[in-house]
């Protein structure tokens, strides 16, 4: 399964997408590949303010979920967010306790703020 996630500011949130084949029998030929499609599957919600982004909420469609993308989705936000040098509010259950399995991450709440959030 091919996923990418990318930021859109416009709706303020992290998107994952995923590309999905057709089900068989829905291809265009005898000798045409199966069909193939990129669907959003899951979002995590954030808001900013100045050097802060406080994550609000994370979602992935149940018919993809136990497959790892929730995940895929908190590391790279998580990633973006450094990438531009701010801090993460962690207000969503979902990325809190992610960060708190990947201490890696912990350096992006600022410290006087992590015990608020149980980090």
């Amino acid at each position: 399964m091919e996923t990418r996630v990318t930021d859109n500011p416009a709706q303020s949130r992290y998107e994952i997408f995923t590309t999905v084949e057709a089900a068989p029998g829905t291809s265009t030929g005898p000798v045409a590949p199966p069909l193939r499609a990129t669907e959003l599957v899951g979002f995590a919600e954030y808001f900013v303010s100045g050097d802060e982004v406080a994550f609000t909420h994370t979602e992935i469609d149940p018919k993809f979920g136990g497959r790892g993308l929730g995940g895929r989705l908190a590391r790279a936000a998580l990633d973006g967010v450094r990438e531009r040098g701010l801090a993460v509010l962690p207000y969503c259950s979902f990325v809190k306790d992610w960060i708190a399995k990947h201490p890696e991450y912990t350096d992006l709440v600022p410290e006087d703020r992590r015990a608020a959030f149980g980090l």
